[in-house]
C-alpha cells in the first residue's frame, strides 16, 4: 500500500515528536531546517499508520540497516517498506516483497547533471520533452527507486540503472510540484 502526505505545510512537528521512536526522533532532529525535520517525521508516521492498518502493529518500529543502508523493521523481516521525502511530500510504501520508492521536488533543470546521470536515450527524451525539468525528475525518481529496491543506493554509474524492463509506477503531481516512482521486486 502507498501512504502519502503532501500537506507538509500543515504538518505539526512538535505534535509528532512524541509519536516517533527515539531512533527516528534523533534522525529527524539532525536535519538543519524545519522542512527536513517535518518530512522525516511525516514519512515515519506514514509507516506507523500503514503497519497499524495492514498488520495491527502499534509499537513504534525500530530500524536495522542493510549493508548499503537500506532500512528494515527489527523483528519483522517479512514486512518490506521504503520511505522517501522531498520538500512538498513524504511517502511510504509497504509490501509483502521488496520495494523501492523515490519522491522528488521539481527543480531547475541542469544539463550538466543530466549528462552525468542519464544515458543517451534518456537524455534525448529529456531534451526533446516539452519540460526537461519534469522529464529529468521522472527519470531520476525511477533510477533512485530501482537503487532503493536493490539496497545499493546512489552509485557512480547512474546511466546504466534502468534496463527498460522495470515494471514501475510513476505519478506526477504538477499542482504540488513533485513526482514519485515505485518499483516492486518480481
Amino acid at each position: 500500500m502507498i501512504y502519502l502526505n503532501d500537506d507538509i505545510a500543515g504538518f505539526d512537528f512538535e505534535t509528532a515528536l512524541p509519536l516517533l521512536s527515539d531512533q527516528r526522533r534523533e534522525q529527524a532532529l539532525k536535519f538543519k531546517h524545519e522542512q527536513g525535520r517535518k518530512t522525516c517525521a511525516a514519512a515515519y508516521l506514514l509507516l506507523c499508520e500503514g503497519l497499524r492498518k495492514e498488520y495491527g502493529i502499534t509499537e513504534k518500529p525500530i530500524f536495522g540497516y542493510g549493508e548499503h543502508g537500506k532500512p528494515f523493521i527489527v523483528g519483522h523481516p517479512d514486512i518490506h517498506f521504503n520511505l522517501s521525502h522531498c520538500r512538498e511530500a513524504a511517502i511510504c510504501v509497504i509490501a509483502d516483497r521488496p520495494v523501492g520508492v523515490d519522491i522528488e521536488s521539481i527543480r531547475e533543470y541542469k544539463d550538466t547533471l543530466a549528462r552525468y546521470t542519464m544515458n543517451d536515450e534518456e537524455l534525448a527524451q529529456i531534451t526533446h520533452s516539452p519540460d526537461p525539468a519534469w522529464e529529468f525528475i521522472r527519470f531520476w525518481t525511477m533510477k533512485e527507486a530501482v537503487l532503493k529496491l536493490s539496497g545499493d543506493g546512489i552509485r557512480n554509474d547512474m546511466k546504466t540503472v534502468l534496463t527498460g524492463s522495470e515494471n514501475m509506477e510513476t505519478v506526477v503531481n504538477e499542482q504540488q510540484g513533485y513526482i514519485y516512482s515505485i518499483i516492486y521486486s518480481m
